[in-house]
């Protein structure tokens, strides 16, 4: 681009300014700023040649005109030359002086380009200014305002004139009447004071290093007596904050006995002004400026003034901060550092005024008084540093503030305390225990998301600062560490300190690591010296109890074993190696799992291993014995945490079992018991193990100190005669007997098996029971108390366990065996019936079953009325009904598990007959009347005749037996019964179909007689039968149960599923085709009386059905009525359940995981097998929609479902094996059904042409499934119409189902039905397409989208009706063009291919109105990046360009010419649809753009098919539109235009002429459409690319 050409482009867009539009206006300012980018020197002078000629054009052109000049000079001051320079600032100059009045946007303008300018050339700059500066006149507004900006952006520069500007303006400053004037003279004198300072204080960097401050004094002086004894006065708040704003850095100019001469009025006069601005910012920075000056040189009067300054100060600081005013929040810092400078000058008086504060009612005195100590604390350190024994001795009662953000407050001044070594001096203890103590506060459950300066602060912010303050302290304060280490170790023991534990312990880590770098003499602790420190004793007990919670506290666990493992030197010298490799270990144990999956017992038991490991590592018997000391010491700590206090018995008695010392242990173990809180369980639990624990080693010394203290005092004042009849002793005897019992009952279970033998009859069960029963009077006297009975039990049964568990328990004689068994049998029957409250029974059987193993054996009675006993118990309670509980269910499940342990121990003792029938006898009464007619009558078909004879005298005697049990008497004779006897003759013939026409007529005679109760006994026996290698008797069997079941299954109905699985067993076991067929007829035979029993049984066989359940199923088909009963009942069984479950892993992530649900599965599988049998298709058809409809939404829903796991290991063993069965899969199942109903329906071509058109698979898969849907719905169309009404009708209905993919599935269907003509035919049209309408506002983008397709299918099918509902269809296709809910755009797309199909059909009158909607809105996918719906969206613009044709009108032709731009440049598209849609679009636009010659051009490079050389194409195209550009119409034809070149590639942009392009786009600038303007002064500022 030649420089010419870019005055040429600047002077076009220049003259296009005075747009009226200020869109365009901006437009073009904006194009102005890119040429200027390109053509710094030629579009600056193009700007001020057109401002110097254009005189009148009116200023807010001006205005946009200077600011685009002021953006060229700033991005190029570098490159500009003096000429340039000089001109630039002469235009400026002129145009911001050129009225007197203020026009502001104007006058800034110009303003901001002199400032520009003058960042370089300020010498020339301030000439110009300094002519309008002149003495005796008053200048203009924006010349002071200028030289304002000018020594604030070009210090060293401005400084020297300084001088001569102040000398000029004093004068001025009386003659400045007007509060405007006055407010820019502030400002001014405010820019040159902080200019000068800004120069001295970089004097090293200045062009002039001899400027001295003096040089300024006498002129700011004069200039301060206007400012504040005059205009401070006024009553215009902006002029006071004007002149208040310049008094600050003006004050530090004044002469220093002129400053302190003033000093005294100037401070109440700026302090006065708190009072009246709510805004103090201004004030609050101007008086920390008069502070700083006041001070630096040295004023005496500064002093009277301080009581009033601090008051002030105060009170601002008072203030409560809101964070969304971020002025206050700068004038809290700005009156921040007014403390600071008072606190440099005046340490005593203000500490003096502060701390007495300390003790305000008014929490935000408080609050903001800490925050002042904090500052100066930090800014004045130097100055506090004396003070610091008195700041500490005022800190006592904000010690004991409870109020939350006081708190957080002191938290921060003792932050800032100890970087300035507070914390080293006396009291500095204190701070730190108030820091531990905010630490340890008990954190919030649901912490609220406050911010940092809210009011309503929650106390886990101050906590949470709290932990962070003493980890930074710790860790980055160097100076600290000596006042921290060992003091921290001091809050570890005391329980109020536990909540901070974690922070202490990672703290403490810390510092003892940075000990351990200086030297090993730094870290020893000696804790002999101070006395306050707990001993290694007490820390070790402490960081290992509380390891046993260990994710309490964020954490304690870990963080306590490392301190520990830090600290081992101090604790004992020998544990060093060997805890450098354990606690690691534990460590990584907790690492490697959570809160929720750590078992409590596993972590415990490593921790014990762990101690018992220390213990043997340290060897040291004293040593030993203090830590057990100190155990016992910090039991009560533990007082209601229950867990803790149990664990820390435990190590008790670790440590006491690893002692050596008897005298020890005695004392200890006495101490304990006498010190109990024996009324609490937990309590007693935990005193027992540690007993337990500690007799591993000292067995005799642990019984023997049980028995001591049964008769010692302590023991004898609980169980005297006259204390039984005090309620509260009573109570607190049974609770001391229930720990001793408990003890007992560990130390058998701990203590070493070969001990323990020899004293569980002579010591331990001696006295467990001495202490349950208690004699009276000589009377024995049982207690009632639940908890005591529970400790026997518990006891009884760790004692019995201990002694099965011994090597020698085969030969140990338990004498005391079979009163401990009637003991527990006693507690077995006193327990409720009703109901489980206590684990007694659970305990009392789980004893029996160790105590029946052991000798001497239990004679038959005692084992008999121990198995009565027992189930009696726990048969006559009912489970919990589901939701009741986790404890009750489980203590159930526990109880009946005891029950089936108690049971096989019994019978493993006794493995004969006879204990089996003990056992029988107690498990089930006797009543075998089934069971032996069930045995004889079969045989009424023996083989030999005598026997047949005998069979029926047998049947008849039972028969009468059970008549004599109904009452009858000896003699009666019944005529039913005695029927049989006359048969006889009958089971003689030798004819096989007589014989078993007789066994059918005994079993009549059977099923009148036989009790309803003796039913299923009768008929399992025959089922036993079935198998007799007699085939008489086996087929006599078949006949009898048929009959029974015919006769009397109405009274099965709850024996059916043991019925249905007795027969499915038995098909397995025989391989008669005669059991088979009789099998087949029983099954009908009972679902023809409960047919929902039977096909709820046969559904719950194991999956894949096996042959013989597919059998059964098959012989459901025979009769037509059983069979749609059947077909009815699996479809809602299909239906009813949720066809699949999401698993943890889909909820997760965005992986697919959805599992079968077993019903529906077995229910499809069965549908298959009943209709794959040929009898069932009069069932089929009956019910064709129904199943029809489920089986494709079956279909739809189980697309990507998985079997479940267990299923998929018996699919993979099924695949191996020779005889496979069909496979599982729950699509694939739910499609073989759908082949089998259409083959039973004599639909056979529909599944033939999906057979060939591979439809089947494609339903089966997630990317086809839409698409074999379609393919079903359209063979369905051809070869099953009138079935089409009905199934419809179902399809219809899902529209509300819950599983989108139903829905889309039947919106698949339904909408590829309309490309058929059968709808017409059917008279289906109007209903489907009104339902499909109703589908429009479906959540589902899926949906909206196939209803659009169905729609559009009306092209194909119903061609001649698309006209009747044009409206309608544009109506909801365009609608589908609006959707925003579909993120991939799916739904538009469908849209946009649906409307290019329907626009030739549609009405010109329908369409008409919607064409610019619809050109506007697919405008935006022209540059989607999906190839797709570029591809639709151009196409569909060709062809609504091709309905157009012959009458385009003006507003669809601006569409159309804005669209060439993209079609022009998709031409190069990657895509060859793309390209072929954008060959179609621009073919069929020719004809609206009314130039005949670019029409037969386009149509001659555009022909499908034929290559295209793109740059010949697009320079005759350029060249055809720009003579376009003579006729009115074809203006806007020009638009593109600029984009087009600016797009095209850089080898063909030598092809285009600028010039007539320059020119077309400036008669644009005159089009009348706003939106041409600015889109033709855009396409210019383009244009500047080209340079």
């Amino acid at each position: 681009m030649t420089e010419s050409y870019a005055r040429k482009l600047a002077a076009i867009l220049l003259d296009a300014v005075t747009d009226k539009d200020p869109v365009v206006q901006e437009q073009v300012c904006s194009a102005l700023c890119a040429l200027g980018e390109a053509q710094p020197e030629e579009a600056l002078s193009a700007c001020e040649e057109y401002l110097w000629q254009h005189e009148k054009l009116a200023h807010p052109y001006r205005t946009m005109i200077l600011r685009a000049m002021e953006t060229v000079v700033s991005g190029h001051i570098g490159e500009l030359d003096k000429d340039m320079a000089r001109a630039i600032i002469l235009l400026a100059s002129s145009e911001m002086t050129r009225v007197k009045e203020l026009v502001c946007d104007w006058q800034q303008a110009a303003s901001s380009v002199l400032v520009a300018v003058g960042k370089r050339f300020i010498g020339k700059v301030m000439e110009e200014l300094l002519s309008k500066f002149q003495p005796g006149a008053l200048p203009h507004y924006f010349v002071v305002q200028t030289l304002a900006n000018l020594a604030a952006s070009n210090v060293f520069g401005m400084v020297p004139f300084l001088t001569s500007i102040l000398s000029t303006m004093l004068p001025m400053l009386g003659m400045a009447k007007h509060d405007t004037m006055r407010a820019v003279f502030c400002c001014a004198l405010q820019y040159f004071s902080e200019s000068t300072l800004e120069y001295l204080a970089n004097l090293d960097q200045a062009p002039d290093p001899t400027v001295r401050k003096d040089t300024f004094a006498t002129d700011i002086f004069s200039a301060y007596d206007i400012l504040f004894n005059h205009w401070l006065q006024s009553r215009e708040a902006k002029l006071r904050l004007a002149v208040v704003e310049a008094l600050g850095p003006m004050s530090h100019l004044l002469p220093s006995e002129k400053l302190e001469e003033q000093l005294p009025k100037l401070l109440p006069g700026v302090l006065a002004l708190f009072k009246k601005h709510a805004e103090t910012f201004h004030v609050s920075k101007s008086l920390g400026q008069i502070l700083e000056a006041a001070v630096s040189v040295g004023s005496r009067t500064l002093e009277p003034q301080l009581d009033s300054l601090l008051a002030a100060l105060h009170a601002q600081i008072c203030v409560p901060v809101e964070s969304s005013s971020p002025l206050v929040v700068s004038n809290q810092k700005e009156v921040l550092r007014c403390f600071t400078v008072l606190a440099c000058c005046a340490p005593d008086r203000l500490l003096a005024f502060l701390l007495p504060k300390l003790d305000a009612s008014n929490e935000r005195t408080r609050v903001g008084t800490l925050q002042v100590v904090r500052h100066v604390i930090n800014s004045a350190a130097s100055q506090m540093e004396v003070k610091k024994p008195f700041i500490l001795s005022s800190m006592r009662l904000p010690l004991l503030d409870t109020n939350t953000k006081v708190k957080r407050a002191v938290v921060q001044v003792i932050s800032a305390m100890a970087h300035h070594g507070y914390l080293e001096q006396p009291g500095g203890e204190a701070m730190v225990e108030y820091i531990v103590q905010q630490c340890a506060l008990p954190p919030e459950t649901e912490p609220q998301k406050l911010g940092p300066d809210s009011e309503d602060l929650p106390a886990d912010g101050v906590r949470a600062i709290s932990i962070s303050t003493l980890y930074l302290v710790s860790t980055t304060v160097d100076r600290m560490s000596d006042v921290l280490w060992p003091y921290l170790l001091e809050f570890l023991t005391p329980v109020r300190f536990t909540g901070a534990l974690t922070p202490l312990c990672k703290s403490l880590v810390h510092l003892a690591q940075k000990r351990q770098e200086v030297g090993a003499d730094a870290f020893l602790i000696q804790y002999d010296g101070n006395v306050t420190l707990p001993s290694p004793y007490a820390i070790t007990t402490r960081l290992l109890t509380v390891s046993s919670n260990p994710y309490l506290g964020d954490g304690r666990g870990a963080a306590s074993l490392r301190l520990l493992n830090v600290l081992h030197r101090g604790i004992h010298p020998a544990l060093g190696p060997r805890w450098a490799t354990t606690i690691p270990l534990l460590l990584e144990h907790l690492d490697e799992r959570t809160e929720e999956s750590l078992s409590q017992k596993e972590w415990e038991e490593k921790l014990l291993a762990f101690l018992r490991d220390t213990l043997a590592v340290v060897s040291d018997n004293t040593w030993i014995c203090q830590l057990s000391l100190e155990m016992c010491k910090q039991l009560p700590c533990y007082n209601g945490i229950p867990q803790e206090k149990n664990f820390l018995y435990k190590c008790i008695g670790t440590a006491l079992g690893a002692a050596s010392s008897k005298e020890v242990v005695r004392k200890q173990l006495q101490e304990l018991l006498e010190t109990a809180r024996h009324h609490e369980e937990a309590e007693r639990e935990g005193l027992a193990c540690c007993f337990g624990i500690c007799a591993i080693s000292h067995l005799d010394d642990v019984l023997a100190q049980l028995e001591d203290f049964m008769r010692s005092d302590v023991f004898r004042k609980s169980i005297g005669i006259f204390n039984i009849f005090k309620d509260r002793s009573e109570n607190e005897v049974e609770k001391l007997k229930c720990t001793l019992i408990l003890c007992y009952g560990h130390v058998a279970a701990q203590a070493p098996r070969e001990l323990v033998l020899a004293k569980v009859e002579s010591d331990i069960l001696r006295n467990i029971f001495q202490y349950f029963s208690t004699k009276v009077l000589g009377i024995k006297v049982e207690t009632k108390d639940p908890a005591l009975k529970l400790c026997l039990v518990q006891s009884v049964c760790m004692a019995s366990q201990a002694i099965c568990s011994s090597a020698q328990a085969g030969s140990f004689h338990f004498s005391r065996k079979a009163e401990l068994v009637a003991q527990m049998i006693e507690f077995i029957k006193a327990e409720p019936q009703d109901s489980l409250r206590t684990p007694i029974r659970k305990k009392a059987m789980l004893a029996c079953t160790y105590l029946v193993s052991l000798e001497p054996a239990l004679d038959e009675q005692v084992q008999a009325d121990t198995v009565h006993s027992c189930l009696h118990s726990v048969m006559s309670v009912l489970p919990e009904p589901e939701g009741q509980g986790d404890h009750q269910e489980s203590l159930y499940l526990d109880t009946m598990h005891a029950l089936e342990d108690l049971l096989t121990s019994l019978l493993r003792r006794n493995m004969t007959p006879q204990g089996l029938q003990v056992m029988v006898e107690a498990l089930v009464p006797f009543h075998n009347l089934g069971l032996l007619i069930g045995l004889f009558s079969p045989r009424c078909a023996d083989l030999w005749p005598a026997t047949r004879q005998e069979a029926v005298s047998c049947v008849h005697a039972l028969l009468y037996l059970q008549l004599g049990y109904e009452g009858f008497s000896r003699d009666y004779r019944d005529d039913v019964v005695e029927r049989l006897l006359t048969l006889k003759e009958g089971l003689m013939h030798p004819d096989p179909a007589i014989l078993f026409h007789t066994c059918h007529s005994i079993a009549q005679i059977i099923a009148k007689r036989l009790p309803p109760e003796q039913l299923i006994s009768l008929l399992l026996t025959m089922f036993e039968g079935l198998g007799d290698p007699d085939k008489n008797c086996s087929r006599a069997a078949t006949v009898m149960i048929n009959c029974l079941l015919k006769e009397r299954g109405n009274v099965l109905l709850e024996k059916v599923p043991e019925i249905v699985s007795v027969l499915r067993t038995k098909l397995q076991q025989t391989r008669e085709e005669y059991v088979l067929q009789a099998a087949q007829h029983s099954v009908y035979l009972l679902a023809s009386q409960h047919c929902a029993a039977v096909v709820s049984s046969l559904l719950g066989s194991p999956l894949p059905f096996d042959s013989h359940t597919c059998t059964l199923w098959r012989a459901l088909a025979v009769e037509p009525g059983l069979t749609a009963q059947v077909l009815g009942l699996l479809l809602e069984k299909m239906s009813r359940d949720v066809p699949f479950k999401e698993t943890r892993a889909f909820l997760l992530s965005s992986s697919p995981g959805r599992v079968a649900t077993v019903l529906p599965l077995a229910a499809t599988c069965a549908l298959y097998e009943v209709m794959s049998a040929l009898a069932s298709g009069p069932a089929v058809l009956e019910l064709y929609p129904q199943l029809f409809a489920a089986l494709l939404l079956r279909i739809s829903c189980t697309v990507g479902v998985l079997l479940p796991r267990t299923l998929q290991a018996k699919e993979k063993r099924g695949a191996g094996s020779a005889l496979a069965p069909r496979s599982l899969e729950p699509c694939s199942s739910a499609v073989d059904a759908l082949q089998a109903m259409l083959l039973r329906g004599g639909n056979e071509d529909v599944v033939q042409r999906l057979e060939l058109e591979g439809g089947w698979q494609l339903l089966r898969t997630s990317a086809g499934h839409e698409e074999g849907v379609a393919r079903l719905a359209s063979a369905m169309a051809k070869f099953a119409g009138p079935r089409l009404p009905l199934v419809m009708k179902e399809l219809v209905c899902t529209h509300s189902s819950v599983y989108e993919i139903q829905r889309v599935t039947s919106t698949g269907f339904l909408a590829e039905l309309l490309t058929s003509n059968v709808v017409n035919d059917l008279m289906l049209l109007e209903s489907l397409l009104d339902n499909l309408a109703a589908r429009q506002k479906d959540p589902c983008a899926s949906v909206r989208r196939l209803v659009l397709r169905g729609l559009a299918n009306m092209a194909s099918g119903s061609p001649d009706k698309v006209r009747a509902h044009g409206p309608q269809l544009l109506t909801a296709v365009i609608g589908g063009l609006d959707d925003t809910d579909d993120p991939h755009s799916l739904v538009a797309l469908e849209a946009m291919v649906g409307l290019a199909r329907l626009l030739d059909l549609v009405e010109p009158q329908d369409l008409r109105p919607v064409l610019l909607h619809v050109a506007i809105r697919i405008r935006p996918f022209f540059d989607s990046e999906k190839m797709e719906l570029r591809s639709a969206s151009i196409r569909l613009f060709g062809h609504l360009n091709k309905a157009c044709h012959g009458g385009c009108e003006d507003m669809f032709l601006e569409q159309v010419v804005g669209g060439l731009v993209p079609l022009l440049l998709h031409l190069r598209d990657p895509q060859a649809p793309v390209t072929s849609a954008c060959r179609f679009a621009l073919c069929m636009s020719g004809p609206n753009l009314e130039c005949a010659e670019l029409q037969a051009a386009l149509q001659k490079h555009l022909q499908e098919g034929r290559g295209l050389h793109f740059g010949e194409f697009l320079n005759s195209t350029c060249k055809l539109l720009v003579r376009a550009w003579a006729g009115p119409p074809p203006l806007t034809l020009l638009l593109p235009t600029g984009f087009l070149v600016l797009h095209v590639e850089a080898e063909h942009r030598p092809q285009v002429d600028l010039e007539q392009l320059t020119a077309a786009l400036q008669l644009l600038l005159k089009d009348p459409a706003p939106l041409v303007r600015m889109k033709a002064a855009e396409t210019l500022g383009r244009l500047v690319k080209f340079a």
